[in-house]
């Protein structure tokens, strides 16, 4: 019987048990042979020797030094935090067949679905009929619905065509919307093969009543949507934050939500917590969510699949499937807010 590859495990800031569902823990350990594997930060000077004959490392950060002539077995990196990791010399990793994969594809549905119940949540005024109810201010029937409006055949944009957005896209099939995409990253064949229009920054703004921020933040995206960028949102749309605070000129973004130019649900913020001053905290036509998007329990055990599916796929000497690969054309312009 052929050996089972060795992968570090070294999942740190979360559990195993938060990662690994019973039955893919159970997968993992009949796939490959697991070094460490417990729920704290694996002392470096303990994973440097055990990585000289590992064939894969599961981690949320890559902290075990340069990649260079070292550990000649690796073959995969798995980052599960949900990005790519910093301080990796990805040139490297490349010119050795290295593969560098991310989980972010786990989080998608979770941030999909969310990003939908803040698109409801502002476009029905749910979260400030909740606050006027218990203030005693309540509008009752129509009077409480003026500023509402139904999300059913309304024009939507994407800011970003990634793997959230893919998730989101059959959740709004129901409502019968027109989804428009801007995404410099994607040709517009492969778009529109996708079912949805291709169009320029301008015309996504200016033409969406819902606009979701799905773009991962890069050297080229900061603060894309600028005031005079969103200046040119319908008045009364609204604009979902869901991606990266980096994206958006956020005390413009402030300013004009305050102003009651349009509406804004925002899971994510340039610094976390935002100062408990920040106007944004009293802005009347705000949805506001800490972070909290990607974060339910039980989706973490769809990261977990992930890895066991491709660490599958590598123990029987084929590519993974199901993980995000690292391209050198795109990685090099991914910023790490």
């Amino acid at each position: 019987m052929q050996p089972k590859p060795r992968v570090v495990v070294d999942p740190h800031f979360w559990s195993m048990d938060r990662l690994f569902s019973p039955a893919d823990r159970e997968r993992l350990e009949q796939t490959v042979d697991v070094v460490w594997g417990r729920d704290e930060p694996m002392p470096v000077e303990e994973a440097i020797p055990e990585l000289e004959t590992a064939e894969a490392i599961v981690c949320t950060s890559w902290r075990y030094g340069e990649v260079g002539e070292n550990f000649p077995d690796l073959r995969a990196i798995i980052d599960v935090s949900g990005g790519f990791p910093t301080a990796l010399d990805y040139e490297a990793c490349f010119t050795r067949g290295i593969h560098v994969l991310s989980a972010a594809p786990g989080f998608a549905r979770q941030v999909a679905e969310m990003s939908l119940g803040l698109a409801l949540a502002c476009s029905r005024g749910i979260v400030s009929a909740d606050r006027a109810m218990r203030a005693g201010t309540e509008q009752w029937l129509g009077a409480g619905n003026r500023d509402s409006f139904l999300l059913y055949g309304k024009p939507v944009g994407f800011l970003g065509f990634g793997s959230i957005a893919q998730a989101l896209q059959p959740l709004l099939a129901p409502f019968g919307c027109r989804i428009s995409a801007h995404d410099p990253w994607l040709g517009d064949g492969y778009l529109r093969r996708c079912g949805v229009e291709p169009v320029d920054l301008e015309t996504l703004v200016s033409g969406s009543r819902v606009l979701f921020v799905l773009a991962a933040p890069s050297v080229e995206n900061r603060a894309l949507l600028s005031r005079e960028v969103l200046e040119r949102i319908q008045p009364g749309a609204v604009l979902v934050l869901i991606s990266r605070a980096h994206v958006v000129d956020f005390d413009a973004l402030t300013d004009l939500v305050s102003d009651g130019r349009f509406r804004a649900a925002i899971d994510v913020f340039p610094a976390e917590p935002p100062p408990l001053d920040h106007p944004i905290r009293r802005a009347e036509g705000a949805v506001l969510s800490p972070h909290r998007a990607g974060s339910v329990p039980e989706g973490f055990w769809e990261l977990g699949e992930l890895v066991v599916d491709d660490l599958e796929m590598l123990a029987r000497g084929l590519p993974p499937r199901r993980l995000q690969p690292a391209a050198r054309e795109v990685v090099r312009r991914l910023v790490h807010p």
